[in-house]
């Protein structure tokens, strides 16, 4: 991919501009072609299909392309090279033509095309004047025909329902059959799941993600600007700039996302929510910043492999990474990144273009966060530019197989921008684990969100007779974990650092009640027990890690907890830098820390179900 020259000038951060957008976009939109079938109805790319099958899959190639072909369209005002439009238009005819061979399947409760039916109405409000009213009456019937498929089915009781919105209202602007209740059900249906501070969860439970930003807000913002309803504008708007003000800081200094949650193979669809802001005038940040944020997210993926040299988007983070991928996400699933580009709707002289950019929070400081809504508090340190999250709420809890394994994406007790979770039953990371003398593993499968606070937060877990209350102290780049556990004599206690990954195996060390592993830039997960641990230790893996092939995970065990109630502290650490200073007392439930800086702490952990006093806070 060719792109143009960086400029550091209007750009001193990312050194890109619109231009680079533009010329990303083009070259994702060129490299799908080879790929199409006849007329362009669908596009199947390679890869694995998904549980729907290879024709849904094709469809979901063609609506995720769609919507950026859609920003791309409308935010040149139809000044795109005629063949784009030609391709879009040919396909849009074809796909909604039951006697075509290459024909979109039909609308169907809870099926897979619902969700591609919102990227096709999308793009069509958007590129109405270049598309939709240049087809024959003919052509335009058969195309509300197709989207009016979605009157009257059911979907999941999660964002879904958000895609009915969006289609119901393409059809009552272009006069076709429609449902209003449908729409204001499904707007009404999200009122359920909001929790505050801009936070939705995904559905019922605690199931705070990236869709919060790409599909809780991103839809009904979008259908208040379809629909022209002030009233519901006003009040997206509110809750977004609210929600932006947190979320600007889930991105490191080089663009990297924080990686939880699931449907990652979105990459930068994560900063949608970002450019949805400066459109519809509810950021809080200055123009300048949301570009350099976003800019710096795209520049990331697009210098680590993500698109390939094909052109294509793979189902993976930088590389393809097919463990880390959901069955209901096919070779065209991860061009949902098309949001990424709502951006390009903004006019080229809109300030989020042209204004200089702006320093991010991570640009200037080191920075605190507290997310009481999802459970998160987020540290982030401006010498290395990483962003780690500390996990004491979501858990996605309702949706999980009780049989089987806590989800890697959500259930560890911390997530960065550098790192990402082993996957499969034998890691180690990020998890309190209590393992009985036979053999069974006690995880955290359901979090009971305790407290977020300033450098606090904290949380409990029961599987079985076990029960662990844990409360995460930050202190700079380095997590306190103070854990109390209470479960039958003879059972091991095992606290887990990040899973280290690279394209070579990372060196590893053990020594005495430390252990660590380093990459060869310097990046290194630290885990030190400071209380109640007995040894340490790294476990390695391969081909279970987003971030490279091979993984390795400092621990800290216990071999033989006494039985009854116990109390154990580690730090753990992700860093290039020498490794903090930090001591731990522990008298009876009150555990006292002194910190790197000289500043001691004190945590009481039989009052952290209640209100802490304000020592817990330093």
């Amino acid at each position: 991919m060719r792109l143009p020259e960086t400029d550091t000038r209007l750009s001193p951060y990312t050194g890109w501009t619109r231009a680079h957008w533009e010329s990303v976009a083009d070259h994702l939109l060129e490299s799908v072609v080879p790929y199409a079938t006849d007329d362009f109805a669908q596009f199947r790319l390679p890869g694995k299909a998904s549980r729907s099958g290879r024709v849904s899959d094709g469809l979901e190639g063609f609506a995720r392309t769609f919507l950026l072909a859609g920003l791309r369209i409308a935010g040149a005002g139809g000044d795109v090279p005629p063949a784009l439009l030609e391709r879009y238009a040919a396909g849009l005819v074809a796909g909604t033509d039951p006697a075509h061979p290459y024909a979109w399947p039909e609308l169907s409760d809870m099926s897979q095309p619902l969700v591609e039916a919102a990227s096709v109405a999308l793009a069509l409000h958007e590129t109405r004047p270049w598309l939709y009213d240049r087809l024959s009456p003919a052509q335009q019937e058969r195309v509300l025909a197709w989207l009016a498929g979605f009157v009257g089915r059911c979907t999941p009781a999660n964002n879904w329902v958000l895609f009915q919105v969006i289609v119901e209202q393409f059809l009552a602007e272009a006069g076709g059959p429609h449902d209003p209740a449908e729409i204001a059900g499904g707007l009404e249906r999200i009122e359920e799941w909001y929790v505050g501070d801009g936070w939705y969860s995904d559905g019922k439970g605690k199931n705070f993600d990236y869709y919060c930003g790409w599909a809780l807000h991103l839809y009904p913002s979008l259908w208040a600007r379809m629909a022209g309803d002030t009233a519901r504008q006003e009040l997206y708007a509110g809750r977004l700039r609210t929600f932006l003000a947190q979320y600007q800081h889930l991105f490191a200094a080089d663009g990297g996302p924080v990686h939880q949650g699931r449907s990652l193979i979105y990459r930068f669809a994560t900063v949608a929510p970002l450019w949805l802001g400066a459109l519809t005038g509810a950021s809080p940040l200055p123009p300048g910043r949301t570009r350099r944020i976003a800019s710096g997210t795209l520049r990331h993926f697009v210098e680590r492999g993500a698109p390939d040299g094909r052109g294509l988007l793979t189902c993976g983070w930088y590389d393809a990474f097919p463990p880390g991928t959901q069955d209901y996400s096919g070779p065209g699933s991860p061009y949902w990144a098309s949001k990424a580009f709502l951006g390009l709707l903004l006019p080229q002289d809109h300030p989020a273009w042209t204004d200089a950019e702006e320093a991010a929070p991570i640009d200037g400081a080191d920075q605190t966060v507290a997310m009481p809504a999802p459970g998160w508090l987020l540290h982030a340190t401006h010498a290395d530019g990483i962003i780690r999250l500390v996990n004491h709420g979501s858990d996605r809890d309702r949706v999980q197989d009780p049989s089987g394994w806590p989800d890697p994406h959500y259930l560890r007790l911390a997530y960065t921008s550098h790192t990402g979770p082993d996957l499969g039953p034998e890691a180690v990371d990020g998890q309190l684990a209590v393992l009985s003398p036979d053999g069974a593993v006690s995880r955290r499968r359901r979090i009971e969100p305790l407290s977020v606070g300033e450098r606090l937060a904290a949380s409990a877990y029961q599987d079985g007779p076990v029960r662990v209350v844990t409360a995460s102290v930050i202190d700079g780049p380095a997590e306190i974990r103070i854990h109390q556990v209470t479960a039958p004599a003879g059972h091991r206690v095992r606290d887990g650092g990040y899973a280290l990954a690279w394209h070579e195996p990372p060196t590893t060390l053990v020594s005495g009640i430390s252990a660590l592993a380093r990459r060869p830039d310097g990046l290194a997960s630290v885990v030190r027990g400071l209380h109640g641990y007995t040894g340490t230790g790294v476990v390695t893996a391969k081909d279970v890690n987003a971030f490279g092939r091979h993984s390795a995970t400092p621990y800290t065990i216990c071999d033989a907890h006494p039985g009854g109630t116990a109390v154990y502290v580690s730090l753990i650490l992700l860093t290039a830098a020498e490794p903090p200073t930090v001591e731990a007392r522990v008298e009876g439930d009150e555990v006292v820390l002194r910190l790197s800086g000289g500043d001691e702490v004190s945590v009481r952990l039989g009052e952290i179900a209640g209100v802490l006093d304000d020592r817990v806070c330093g």
